[in-house]
Order: C-alpha cells, then structure tokens, then sequence
C-alpha cells in the first residue's frame, strides 16, 4: 500500500491534504494513508494556541479548527512535537481521535492498519525531564507549557517490553547517532551549524536510539530539524540464528512551498487485513502489564531493571497475555471511531482572545482505560492536585518545578548530558522561523504573491517516490578520516566568518541594538530567551 509521510505540519493541514490531492490528480497516486511526524498543532481555540511553547507573533490559529465539520481525505496517524497544543494532546495520553479520520498515537502507541505495524513516541528529549511523571496539566506556567512535551522514561520503558516486528516507527527528534548513517557530507553543507553537535554525536535523542536498536523497524521517520535526510542502518545480529535486520531511516523538512515535507513510499500489506485503524494486542498486553508503573508527580525515578532491586523487571506480553486481550475484544481490534468534541471551536466572528484553558477528561480516554483496566492519567493528576491542595503541598511542588526547570539542581540523568561543547547551539530545539525562509539564505526561495497565488505545483516540493531501497553510497555517508583531520581547521574558519557576515534574523537580548556584541542566532532561542512575548 501507498503511505504518505510528512514531517513537521506545524498546522498547515489543509496544505498537506492539498498536496496530496495534486498527487491524485497529476500521477494518479492516492496513498491510503498519511503518517504526519509531530508539531501538528491540533489548535481548536484560542486557549489552546495559549498552550503551545511558542512565541506570541507565532501563535496562528491556522485551519485545524474547521476539522470537525467535515473528515479528513485521508486516515491520518500522528505523534507529538514540541510545538503543539499540549492541553488538547494530554486529552489522549493513550492515543485517540483528535477529529474524524485523524488519529493521536498518544505519548506512545502501537496501532495496525492494513496488517501494517505502526509504533511511535511524542515530544522530544530533555534529560531534566526524562525520568519524573507526566505530572502537567492546564493552565500551563512558564515550566510545564515546555516539560508537558518532554518524553519520559515510562513510555521509551513500555515500547522496550515490544517482541513482535515493527514495521513503521515515528519520533520527532531524530535518534542520537542516526546521520553517520546517511550523506553526512551533505547534511552538514546543508545545515553547517549541526557540524559541532555531529562531531561530538550530540545530535539527536538518545531515548531514541536506544528504541532504534531494540525495535529495529523497517522504516523509521522523523522531523523536528527542518531537513531531508535519509540513512540506512544495518543492525547488529545476537545470534547466529537472528537474520540481520536492517531499518530505512527518513527525516523530512516542514510543510513550506519549496521545501521536501512529504515522501510517498510502498509498504508491504495484508490485502486480507481490515481497512479500519486497529489496536495492536501486543501493545496493549504490555499497556496492562504497566499500569503498575503509572507516575504522575515530578520526582525522578527509574523504571525496573535487572540490577537486584526490583523483585519484577520484565514487563514484556506473554502469549498468554495477547491471547486475552484478544479474547477480550472478541477478535475485533477495530478502534472505535468514537471523537468527541471537548472544546468548543474558533468562531472567527466571536474571537475570544482571553480564553483560559481547562484540565479536561476526554470520554474517549475514559472508555479506553475502562475497557482494559488502565489508569487514566488524567484523572490520577486531578486527584493528586485535589489532595494536594486542601494540603497546600501541590503549590509548593509546582514552586519547587520552576527552581528546578530554571536551576542548576538537574537531577542526574541516565544519559551522558555533556554539552559542553554547545555554546551557541541547543541540540533538543529547531527554530521555528518566517514563513518561506530559514538558515539556508544563499538558496532561500521567494514565497508567491498572495495577489497572484501560482498554480500548485510551482510552489510546492516535487513529490518523490522513495526508490527500493535508501541507502547510500559508502563515498558519501562515510568521509575520510584524513579529509576530516585536514579540513577541520579550515572548515571552523570559515564557518565562523560566514556567520558573521551572514545577516541574522533572530537574535536574543537587546532588540534595540545597544549591545555591543555580536550575536548568533540559536533555534528555538525565542521560545526560550523571550520570556516576555510567552507571558
């Protein structure tokens, strides 16, 4: 079957949909199913533009909200970025239906479509978040409208307990060490300003990479860093008897005219499989078997291991396990299509510009936790700030969050946190820069007039049909080490005086240009440094 991915929408869903219209239309490809790799921005309202961890010059409602009125074109599966609605995605910690035909895989989830196995986990690492719980909730302060995106230990746990073939895998940010993999060359000629986090492997998440080399899927696809780039990873064999396995790896650019946000590539099927979106059995055994493990307060902790301090570390799904969840669905692992509108939508003729957001219980989350006897996280976090606050303790956790968020007081990660060597750079972040240009300004294309909107096809990206297979060539995904040792000198040279004659569009501090030092753009400085546009 035919499967459209995209990378980051950043709530350009009618363009996305269009996009794919053309395709029917100029080579008669319609894909049966369109895969979208986080910043979504499911924004129905204006209190939940107010949720996303954007500058306010950023906060547009673009077109999500009509959503509701008419089903998508296409069955759309989704995960979560770091620019999104975080109060409407929290909803569904499990995954759900945002609107008819698009679907949420939650913090992390395991559908099927077609015989298809389809894997994915939301946000992006921070190492300071990585091991508390999922303990936000709306309103949002200047801390948890960010932490609330954070993957957490839990999920990348849940995913590791998986046996069975994965076939699609979807992050966000892209896993730690992934581009050694792929035209390293090529990136960096393209993105010169990743070359110090590349070279000291700091790039990327190494919760991913860790579920990278357990998964082994046949396909995995990422967004986040606004570029195509494609790699070929070969995995390592346990066992004489394993088979060598090996994963396709894809990231791509936001949905922009001129830009490569959607590939189409053919994925092996059940042509005797349902046509509906389904639950995966396996996934759910393993949901079950760690409800257990549910966390919803901000201390740090670490999942069950084989260290002699857990009576109980492997949370896997047995047979027998599968063999009930099925038993308990009746055979029918059809997803109810069961969207519910929770907030009301935009009116464009009634703004109301000072709506304030809600924690809210999504009945769909209720049905699904009743159905197989999980928590929901919801409700668990409205209890434990009910409690705490008749005891005053809630308050003062939250105090002690913006210490910890803003402080030097990280707890100790399981992860090496070394950036020293990333002054200027934030690897976890992308600029969410103008419409129509980034850092590639010697090639930045001229957006078409609103006047004169041209046809289609000349402003957006070529779609591609993914040839059979995405490695490359050993010449270019490898550089030689001599070539790296001769060039390196000179390369940082040069670098540093293309940056200051560059002209920057973004920098942080003084807007009014009293500052005497020159500064360097950073991506995603704004969400961060800007605390005055956020507030």
């Amino acid at each position: 079957m035919k499967v459209a991915v995209a990378g980051c929408c950043h709530g350009a869903l009618d363009k996305m949909y269009e996009t794919l219209e053309l395709l029917q239309r100029r080579h008669n490809v319609r894909p049966d199913l369109l895969l979208c790799c986080g910043d979504f921005q499911a924004v129905r309202n204006e209190a939940d533009l107010r949720c996303m961890a954007v500058p306010a010059k950023y906060r547009h409602m673009q077109t999500f909200y009509r959503s509701g009125e008419k089903k998508a074109p296409v069955l759309t599966v989704f995960i979560g970025g770091n620019h999104e609605a975080s109060n409407h995605l929290q909803e569904l910690p499990y995954g759900g239906w945002v609107a008819p035909n698009i679907y949420y895989l939650g913090y992390a989830g395991v559908v099927r479509f077609r015989g298809v196995r389809i894997g994915g986990i939301s946000g992006i690492f921070k190492s300071h978040d990585y091991r508390k719980g999922h303990f936000e909730c709306p309103p949002y302060n200047q801390q948890t409208i960010r932490s609330a995106y954070h993957v957490r230990n839990i999920e990348v746990f849940k995913l590791k307990q998986l046996k069975r073939p994965m076939d699609i895998f979807m992050s966000h940010d892209w896993p730690r060490s992934i581009y050694h993999y792929g035209n390293k060359k090529q990136l960096l000629k393209m993105k010169s300003f990743f070359r110090q986090e590349v070279e000291s492997n700091t790039l990327g998440s190494p919760a991913a990479s860790e579920l990278l080399q357990h998964l082994k899927p046949t396909y995995w696809f990422s967004a986040h860093l606004h570029v195509k780039f494609a790699a070929f990873m070969q995995h390592e064999t346990n066992s004489k008897e394993e088979l060598p396995k090996a994963t396709k790896f894809l990231a791509l650019d936001k949905c922009l005219p001129h830009r490569d946000f959607l590939q189409i590539i053919e994925v092996e099927h059940d042509p005797n499989a349902s046509d509906s979106l389904e639950y995966d059995a396996e996934w759910i055994a393993v949901l079950k078997a760690t409800n257990s493990l549910v966390n919803v307060t901000q201390s740090s902790w670490n999942m069950p291991e084989k260290n002699g301090l857990h009576a109980k570390w492997d949370y896997s799904a047995t047979e027998e396990a599968i063999k009930e969840v099925l038993e308990e669905l009746n055979h029918n692992l059809t997803i109810p299509c069961n969207f519910t509108l929770t907030a009301a939508c935009y009116d464009p003729s009634k703004p109301q510009k000072h709506m304030e957001p809600v924690h809210t219980i999504n009945p769909q989350t209720t049905e699904f936790c009743a159905q197989f006897g999980l928590t929901d996280i919801n409700d668990r976090i409205q209890q434990a700030k009910e409690e705490g606050s008749g005891r005053g303790e809630y308050e003062a956790e939250e105090e002690e969050e913006e210490m910890d968020s803003t402080g030097s007081a990280e707890e100790p990660s399981e992860y090496s946190t070394d950036n020293s060597g990333l002054s200027s750079i934030n690897p976890d972040e992308i600029m969410l820069d103008e419409e129509g240009g980034d850092e590639d300004l010697s090639t930045c294309s001229v957006d078409p007039s609103p006047d004169h909107p041209p046809e289609f096809s000349t402003s957006f990206s070529d779609i591609r049909i993914m040839p059979d297979s995405m490695a490359v060539s050993s010449d270019d995904a490898m550089d030689s080490n001599n070539e790296e040792l001769e060039k390196s000198g000179a390369s940082r040279q040069g670098e540093e005086k293309s940056f200051a004659e560059r002209p920057l569009k973004r920098i942080s501090g003084d807007e009014n240009g009293n500052s005497g030092i020159k500064k360097i753009k950073r991506r995603n400085q704004a969400i961060y440094a800007a605390e005055d546009e956020d507030k």
